[in-house]
């Protein structure tokens, strides 16, 4: 199974924000770490946030945080969410497959993709940034910087 670009991002914007201490970082800061589009970012951050896995502060000291559900998040319930549960193939497209009531393959391929989802089901967004993820990712975003030596922190948005 492949993950659509989407759910990639909004699993990296969590993995981001799970090795923040104090710093929270806006999502423009964010796009730019990991080298999105920041309109892309944008969305993702959006959808997270109405999932209630990060919160956006807007002003002085603003940014993105993680949420305690967001840090506990199973990834399996993560990439259902945001992959949706749809079969892997539309054999019910607007051309249907004519080997639709007779297929095999078709249970085997939604076997497979619940498998895939229950592997990820027991580990969590914070399990993600262990070491060695973790460490790297604060290399990678600066993280444990100051505010004086990153972004000016007057008027700083989440956005």
């Amino acid at each position: 199974m492949r993950l659509t670009r989407f759910t990639d991002l909004a699993l990296r914007v969590l993995m981001r924000l799970a090795v923040e201490d104090e710093e929270l970082p806006t999502t423009r800061e964010v796009a730019a770490t990991m080298e999105v589009p920041y309109t892309h970012t944008a969305k993702v951050v959006a959808r997270l946030q109405h999932l209630g896995l990060i919160e956006a502060r807007r002003g002085r000291g603003g940014g993105l945080a993680l949420t305690p559900a967001g840090r506990t998040a199973s990834v399996g319930g993560l990439v259902r969410e945001l992959e949706g549960d749809g079969d892997v193939v539309d054999c019910d497209g607007t051309v249907p497959c004519p080997l639709r009531g007779a297929c095999v393959l078709r249970g085997a391929l939604r076997r497979a993709q619940e498998a895939f989802f229950a592997a990820l089901d027991p580990l969590t967004v914070e399990a993600l940034v262990a070491a060695p993820t973790g460490p790297l990712l604060l290399g990678i975003s600066g993280g444990g910087r100051s505010r004086a030596e990153g972004t000016a922190s007057e008027g700083r948005m989440a956005e």
